[in-house]
């Protein structure tokens, strides 16, 4: 019960607290791009979803061994980025050799859900927070499920913030970086923070 619990509560911590649109700003350039058609949004949030717990599985281990040397926080980048160019490359070809008809509908755009700030910023979150392997791996399920739930109310605003009726030069880009400012802010206040010293 402590394992399911403890899952449950990084993970929607991970969704809501640290949210990668709203509260770390990771992958904002991928959401919007996501945010045109539900099925984007839904392709881009499972690819998300699987690379971010994979790779998660493989970093626990990688931090619980190597965590405490003083060089690691250094080259930790490069060994994420390898760790999920690994996971990458070696599902693609999975995928390609077994499943050929999925891999012709997710060819173009599997690099943006697999090469995303999200991704590699909730590898670097869980080794911040120090947790177990089921912390790393609820976080990463947060952190896929807070990005799609972020995609999800730009979906839902993209028609109406690109109306006739915004001045536009507010249309695009503008007005959808203002749009998940103001979430921001929203966010940021249900976390319980106050502005008193």
């Amino acid at each position: 019960m402590e394992t399911l619990t403890a899952f449950i509560v990084t993970a929607m911590a991970a969704m809501f607290v640290e949210n990668a649109i709203f509260a770390r700003a990771l992958g904002t350039s991928v959401a919007f791009y996501a945010s045109r058609k539900v099925g984007n949004m839904i392709g881009l949030g499972l690819g998300i979803l699987y690379v971010t717990v994979v790779s998660s599985f493989i970093t626990y281990w990688i931090d619980s061994a190597l965590g405490d040397e003083v060089w690691y926080h250094i080259v930790m980048p490069l060994i994420y980025m390898g760790i999920i160019s690994v996971v990458y490359t070696g599902s693609l070809l999975l995928i390609w050799r077994f499943m050929p008809k999925l891999f012709k509908n997710i060819r173009k755009y599997v690099h943006l859900s697999v090469f995303n700030a999200a991704v590699l910023g909730a590898l670097f979150l869980n080794e911040v927070y120090h947790g177990s392997l089921i912390e790393y791996i609820g976080f990463s399920v947060g952190i896929s499920a807070g990005f799609m739930i972020a995609v999800f109310f730009l979906h839902i605003a993209n028609d109406r913030l690109n109306s006739p009726l915004v001045p536009a030069a507010f249309r695009g880009m503008p007005i959808m970086l203002v749009f998940v400012g103001i979430l921001s802010l929203a966010f940021y206040a249900l976390t319980g923070y106050n502005t008193s010293a």
